[in-house]
């Protein structure tokens, strides 16, 4: 089939072949291929655009990551391979760092394997040299770097699973989240959600970031406490039922 270059469905496409090449390369797990396919059915109430609601998120979260003391982008097997220019775009634009964080096994492998994509791209990352656990967290998500995720304040989460989102919740710390499924976990518990696909988040995000990192304290702890994630969860939500 000939689609043309600037329909949704190429998009789609190339996302699909960046994790079969992740896949090949051992980033990648089966079960990221399953979530992806997942996310497709969400992206696609949503028309495969980002939204107005989306927006004002991804505009809360750039001012929420530039108040941040030590803001941290937690990036899996699946972003890694979606977005990781955008992921280091938005790392340069707020000052963040950015840990790789992955849930299924061989982890020590596939985080030294991340590590090693974003490195091919001029961007050292933490994640490898995981010395600490996040409290109430059992699995491997729980093994994060003092120096990156553990003393963050701020965690920007992407594809994640709620159980780790709860629990850095409960440690204090900001958490901004990209989800395209606005009832899960995730995004009920992040500060910020951001209802769309990573690969149109982040460099939105980065973007909203460039304008606003200017703005002195005051006015971005206002774009922030503006903001409703209860309220704008509900909208992304009853934006996809009129699409359904």
């Amino acid at each position: 089939m000939n689609i043309p270059t600037n329909h949704p469905r190429r998009a789609s496409l190339e996302q699909r072949h960046a994790l079969e090449k992740g896949l090949n390369q051992g980033i990648v797990t089966p079960t990221g291929m399953i979530a992806f396919g997942r996310g497709e059915a969400f992206d696609y109430l949503l028309g495969e655009k980002t939204t107005n609601n989306a927006q004002k998120a991804c505009r809360a979260a750039a001012a929420m990551l530039l108040l941040s003391r030590h803001a941290v982008l937690s990036v899996n097997g699946n972003t890694a391979m979606l977005c990781a220019k955008n992921v280091i775009r938005l790392a340069q634009t707020t000052g963040a760092q950015i840990e790789a964080n992955v849930f299924y096994p061989p982890v020590k492998k596939r985080r030294a394997l991340i590590a090693r994509h974003f490195e091919k791209l001029g961007k050292k990352i933490l994640g490898k040299n995981t010395s600490k656990k996040i409290p109430g967290l059992a699995s491997n998500r729980s093994l994060v770097e003092e120096k990156g995720i553990f003393s963050a304040d701020t965690v920007l989460v992407m594809v994640e699973d709620g159980d780790r989102t709860q629990a850095l919740r409960k440690t204090g710390k900001k958490i901004v989240a990209i989800d395209l499924n606005p009832k899960s976990r995730t995004a009920i518990a992040a500060h910020v959600t951001i209802v769309d696909n990573v690969v149109r988040a982040v460099p939105e995000i980065a973007r909203h970031a460039q304008k606003l990192r200017n703005k002195n304290t005051e006015e971005l702890e206002k774009i922030v406490a503006a903001f409703d994630n209860g309220k704008s969860l509900k909208e992304a939500l009853a934006f996809m039922k009129k699409r359904a």
